[in-house]
């Protein structure tokens, strides 16, 4: 069993992910011509799409270990 030291590192480590994630995809939006808003929009999505797949990869991860 992990501690919680690692449990909270883990989840820090997968939020400072999707926030880098969502920045790039926010500036790639603006970039490409994208009016403020709905490179906003983009970046939030980026954001709970990554969180999203963090938690499917844990989820599986957690079925597959004894």
């Amino acid at each position: 069993m992990p501690s919680i030291a690692v449990v909270l590192l883990g989840l820090a480590l997968v939020v400072v992910v999707a926030l880098l994630v969502a920045t790039a995809a926010g500036v790639l939006a603006r970039l490409d011509g994208a009016t403020y808003p709905s490179a906003l929009t983009r970046g939030a999505v980026a954001f709970a799409t990554t969180l999203t797949l963090a938690a499917a990869l844990t989820g599986a991860l957690t079925q597959l270990l004894p």
